[in-house]
């Protein structure tokens, strides 16, 4: 996406603000037109990497990114893998690819994760070997580890803090 003419389309309008104000305004508009560029380039991408995020949200596990290469902006759209047909089978049989999220039908949370940051490596290493955004991948991990866990597999117990157990043989 060439971001040229939003930049131009900018500096035009502020060219027109300046008439209004006599010569004066209008040369301080065309010293300001130059340096501008960069920080209106800076704040368009801002908003398409925002909206980016919330169609991403929205996608998931689908994901759209946004990558700069040189001055242009490209868009990365990552769909959700396909569900195996019926014909297909299914079970474990699934080429390591987890069903979509259930309950998935629209309505979004939105929540902070702090993680420590060499964990926080590793999970956009996993989701970029993946192909998803970091969000797309901990949705499917989050899902996948409640799957494994299941309402009948319950932890039992552990003992409260501080408690004494000793295990072994003594004489």
């Amino acid at each position: 996406m060439d971001l040229s003419l939003y930049v131009e389309s900018l500096q035009r309008q502020l060219a027109v603000a300046a008439e209004a104000g006599g010569e004066e305004a209008q040369a301080v508009a065309t010293r300001l037109a130059a340096p501008l560029d960069s920080a209106i380039r800076l704040t368009v991408q801002d908003a398409l990497t925002a909206a980016a995020e919330e169609i991403t949200v929205e996608l998931a596990p689908g994901a759209v990114e946004v990558r700069l290469r040189g001055r242009e902006v490209e868009f990365v759209v990552t769909q959700p893998p396909a569900e195996p047909s019926a014909g297909e089978g299914g079970g474990d049989d699934s080429g390591g690819l987890l069903p979509p999220v259930e309950g998935d039908e629209g309505s979004m949370a939105r929540i902070n994760l702090r993680l420590p940051d060499h964990l926080k490596a590793r999970v956009e290493q996993a989701a970029g070997r993946d192909g998803l955004s970091v969000n797309a991948w901990l949705v499917r991990a989050a899902a996948a580890a409640l799957d494994r866990a299941g309402p009948d597999r319950r932890r039992a117990p552990s003992s409260p803090r501080g408690s004494q157990h000793y295990t072994g043989w003594a004489r």
